[in-house]
């Protein structure tokens, strides 16, 4: 496995997380909703076909690939019946994803921004994050794809990020658990960890220019060294 961890945080000022598959475990969740609502659109995909098509990518990327597919006619209050149908599955089962916690309080302790950009919408994200307990840590900064133009792979998420905390981008540290997340830090000229805690294979995160970590806390690990 690819890892460069020891110069990880060396120079970071400000750590960028993804919220799914990353900080909240949805990554198992999502796509099953998804394949349900896209077969019932006429458009038959498994779950599985769904994490390769769609992680990482913005609603409106979603959107306009089910409206380009589907069968039937699909207007906007579909992608309120998919956010409705993610909530609930993630509300009877809400956890984050291991080593959350501990990584959190170890850049606490070492005084070391952090923030929340995700190609989610704000409803879903801070749903997540309050479900999990996690929204206190991060109020004030969490960066949704609806606020920018084009969501990740490019690189605005990331940018209007690394820019709200004023942050220089090459001091960033992006992790990711998705390849377009990956394109995206690479984009925005940030470094940045692939993580495969989850369902994405280490693999397709092997352009991360940190290294890929199963496990979270081997950032603590690494910086310690």
């Amino acid at each position: 496995m690819n890892t460069c961890l020891p110069d990880a945080l060396r120079d970071t000022r400000l750590v960028i997380f993804d919220c799914d598959g990353v900080l909240v475990d949805t990554e198992r969740i999502g796509p099953a909703v998804v394949a349900e609502l896209v077969t019932e659109a006429g458009w038959s995909l498994t779950p599985a076909q769904v994490r390769q098509r769609f992680l990482g990518r913005p609603e409106s990327y979603l959107y306009e690939q089910v409206r380009a597919h589907a069968t039937v006619s699909i207007g906007p209050e579909w992608l309120d019946t998919y956010r409705s149908r993610v909530r609930d599955a993630f509300a009877a089962r809400p956890r984050t994803m291991p080593g959350v916690q501990d990584l959190l309080a170890f850049l606490d302790l070492r005084q070391l921004p952090y923030c929340v950009a995700s190609s989610g919408s704000h409803e879903r994200i801070e749903h997540s994050l309050s479900a999990t307990g996690l929204l206190e840590r991060f109020t004030g900064r969490v960066f949704s794809a609806d606020d920018v133009p084009l969501g990740k792979p490019a690189p605005d998420l990331f940018l209007h990020a690394a820019r709200s905390q004023n942050c220089p981008p090459a001091h960033c540290l992006v992790i990711e658990d998705s390849p377009a997340g990956v394109d995206a830090a690479l984009a925005a000229g940030m470094p940045v960890v692939g993580y495969s805690g989850g369902p994405t294979e280490s693999g397709s995160l092997a352009h991360a220019t940190h290294g890929v970590i199963p496990d979270l806390t081997h950032l603590m690990d690494r910086a310690a060294d």
